[in-house]
């Protein structure tokens, strides 16, 4: 069969890898390179070019299988890391991290605060709260931020761990998490083992950078890889699926894949079902600047608090002020290198 996919992130890549085994299989990419969230970047440093991460950083052993097996199979090497998560705020006027007793209390004054212990209780608390509603059902249609209401959190739990935790997964405004379905917000940190204190997955990185497996994929001589190839337009005609390009090419296929983002996905449909508009246009996106440089100033004050992942907010009291998330890549990817090297989103000013 002739089948074409659309973008070459890891879905439309995998795809690709595993249907052109026997099929006649063509890959459409609308940038230069292929990889999608795969964005490896040689920095020179004193000991050598050293290769660093910008996007698909870190996975875990427990919640991807498929894209294990696949790495296995392609003889893709990885090596342990850990994601270790820090606080601060206004600058270092107040900051933790959760990786090690002697980040925990860093800043020596935290000892001796009430707020801070209850943080530390509400922490455990909330942790055990959550594995008890997952078990039993609880509450299916609650808000993240009405439960936390209803139970009465602390302030310094929601805003000094809760909150500042999950905008470092999902990349977005910590008051706009209040609204997450607290069902789906649990079961996602259960999943990646967020609501446990003990035995928490290993979670792994791309030796040499995440291109690694982009390159396994995808040879240089593949024939079948269309670059700069901006499809605007999918439509259905009898048996076939006709593509569109923004250069006013076209081409017919017996299947077409999709490997994009649901909203891109909505929007490359010629005629959508209304169940296609009900479920692509579901999901929310937010955009994103990561910018990879080796300022300090990006980073907690204290040496000691220094993570894996960093939340940094430039106001003490609100979530609202601005904030963002720098990772610390040196120990996210085990860099060869002695020069600091940081991924920051959305910096409040450029490095």
């Amino acid at each position: 069969m002739k089948i074409a996919i659309v973008g070459s992130g890891i879905s439309g890549l995998s795809a690709y890898w595993l249907l052109s085994q026997n099929h006649q299989v063509t890959l459409y990419e609308k940038d230069d390179t292929a990889g999608g969230h795969s964005n490896t970047v040689d920095v020179d440093t004193p000991e050598g070019v050293v290769p660093v991460d910008t996007g698909f950083i870190v996975y875990n052993v427990k919640n991807y299988p498929n894209l294990i097996k696949l790495f296995e199979h392609l003889k893709v090497e990885t090596n342990a890391t850990d994601m270790s998560f820090s606080v601060s705020r206004n600058r270092g006027t107040f900051e933790y991290s959760g990786g090690s007793i002697r980040g925990l209390f860093a800043q020596i004054e935290n000892v001796l605060k009430p707020r801070f212990w209850k943080m530390l209780y509400e922490i455990v608390h909330f942790y055990k709260e959550g594995r008890l509603i997952l078990k039993n059902d609880i509450t299916p249609d609650l808000s993240l931020g009405k439960y936390l209401e209803e139970q009465h959190y602390s302030d310094t739990f929601i805003h000094d761990h809760l909150l500042p935790m999950a905008a470092a997964i999902w990349s977005a405004p910590a008051e706009t998490l209040k609204s997450h379905p607290l069902h789906s917000f649990l079961k996602f940190c259960d999943n990646h083992g967020l609501i446990q204190l003990a035995n928490r997955p290993q979670w792994r990185t791309v030796t040499g950078g995440s291109r690694e497996y982009v390159q396994k994929i995808l040879p240089s001589s593949s024939k079948k890889l269309c670059l700069n190839s901006s499809i605007v337009n999918i439509l259905r005609s009898g048996n076939q699926v006709k593509l569109e390009n923004r250069d006013g090419t076209s081409a017919a296929f017996d299947h077409v894949i999709i490997a994009t983002h649901a909203d891109q996905a909505l929007k490359l449909l010629k005629n959508p079902t209304p169940e296609e508009v009900q479920l692509l246009g579901s999901f929310r996106y937010q955009r994103n600047q990561a910018i990879l440089h080796s300022d300090t100033r990006m980073m907690p004050l204290r040496r000691r608090v220094w993570s894996s992942w960093n939340y940094m907010n430039q106001n003490l009291e609100s979530d609202r002020s601005h904030v963002y998330v720098s990772y610390w890549m040196n120990r996210l990817q085990n860099l060869n290198t002695t020069i600091p090297l940081f991924v920051t989103l959305n910096p409040p000013e450029l490095p």
